[in-house]
């Protein structure tokens, strides 16, 4: 049995309409306009997720995310790219494993996502 169910998944950040608006554009859904002007902004029917939320945290990021978002995509250049005009930014190189390739990325505010392309 479980205990319940998973609402969202809620990034920390300084800016969460900003942030929101970022993560509306790499990975879909629709800002929900109850939380459009306040310290937490959520992104909802987010394809593949549900709901993503924006927390305001006086604090800054400080360490490596113990949990990210793996994006999948057709190409992970072209992704780049496009996440890249959207603010992001590239961190290291296309890694190959065994069932995909990935390339780590940062939000605009130094959180980590990868960019996933499966293999076959």
């Amino acid at each position: 049995m479980n205990i319940g169910r998973v609402l969202a998944a809620t990034i920390d950040c300084a800016e969460p309409a900003v942030l929101a608006r970022f993560w509306l554009r790499l990975v879909g859904g629709e800002i929900d306009p109850r939380t459009e002007s306040h310290d937490w902004v959520a992104l909802r029917d987010v394809p593949g997720i549900g709901n993503l939320g924006f927390q305001k945290v006086p604090e800054g990021k400080s360490a490596k995310n113990r949990v990210h978002l793996d994006i999948e995509v057709e190409s992970i250049e072209e992704a780049a790219a496009a996440a890249v005009s959207a603010g992001a930014t590239v961190r290291g190189e296309t890694v190959e494993e065994p069932t995909n390739f990935f390339l780590v990325m940062l939000d605009p505010e130094g959180n980590e996502f990868c960019l996933i392309r499966r293999k076959g």
